[in-house]
């Protein structure tokens, strides 16, 4: 966890630490939560206010609650949380990208993050995808063929989804499918989105390596729809280890973990 010169957790670290502890136990106290990271009480309630405008919480009466299993913070929102850990986790998953690979990735905070370190990488490859950041980030690379699929946009993800995009997808083969979750329990990853959820299906069935990118404070997080089972995945890149359920679940699935901490 980053530290202030004082000692204290700064402030991402902070809000990755709530939502942590938001998914072993729905409620947390204001004052549990001070005393844990040496900062007033003011402090944590002015990261739970921030927390709460981007959706990502609920505030309670002396403290905060998970959100419903359907909601969760859009792309702007999300790209302000545990910037340092998804840009690690990014950088970790680009390097296992082979030159000359076709990578599918679908749309959220995390995986844009891949795909400015895959442009920074500088290898050539092809990527197929229905995010704009992603778009963005790939066509600023000479080396990076980008296909974009078609669908309806939905501003809150800066994605594409629907049939088309569906289908487009199950035209293509792919080595490498990249893909991000709103959470991660021991019998998969779960999303708050099911025309997302759909994509990712869609990816993983199109590609011998499926890669979940995921920062370590969605663990224990379910959201409405369940993506796949664990065994869809071949490989997990976090920023730090899985608690004790869902490690035995990505142990048990043969799914191996790749650890960003300090990438």
């Amino acid at each position: 966890m980053a530290r202030r010169q004082d000692g204290a957790p700064g402030k991402e670290a902070r809000h990755a630490a709530i939502l942590l502890a938001l998914g072993t136990d729905p409620t947390v106290r204001i004052s549990t939560l001070a005393a844990r990271f040496g900062v007033s009480g003011e402090t944590v309630r002015r990261d739970i206010e921030a927390l709460s405008a981007a959706g990502a919480v609920r505030r309670t009466y002396g403290g905060a609650s998970v959100t419903h299993a359907g909601v969760q913070p859009d792309f702007v929102a999300r790209e302000a949380m545990a910037g340092a850990e998804r840009a690690r986790i990014g950088a970790l998953a680009a390097g296992l990208v082979e030159p000359g690979a076709v990578l599918m990735v679908d749309a959220g905070s995390t995986t844009a993050r891949f795909a400015r370190a895959l442009a920074a990488r500088g290898v050539g490859a092809t990527v197929i995808t229905n995010s704009l950041p992603v778009v963005a980030a790939a066509g600023e690379a000479a080396g990076l063929r980008v296909i974009v699929a078609p669908g309806e946009f939905h501003a809150p993800e800066r994605a594409l989804y629907g049939g088309e995009t569906d289908g487009f997808l199950r035209r293509f083969s792919a080595d490498l499918a990249v893909i991000g979750a709103s959470g991660l329990l021991a019998e998969g990853p779960t999303d708050a989105e099911s025309r997302a959820a759909w994509v990712k299906r869609a990816m993983l069935a199109r590609a011998p390596r499926r890669v979940l990118v995921l920062d370590s404070g969605k663990f224990g997080r379910g959201y409405m729809e369940r993506v796949a089972e664990m065994g869809a995945l071949t490989d997990l890149v976090t920023d730090a280890a899985p608690p004790g359920a869902i490690a035995a679940a990505l142990e048990r699935a043969g799914v191996r973990v790749h650890l960003a901490d300090g990438v």
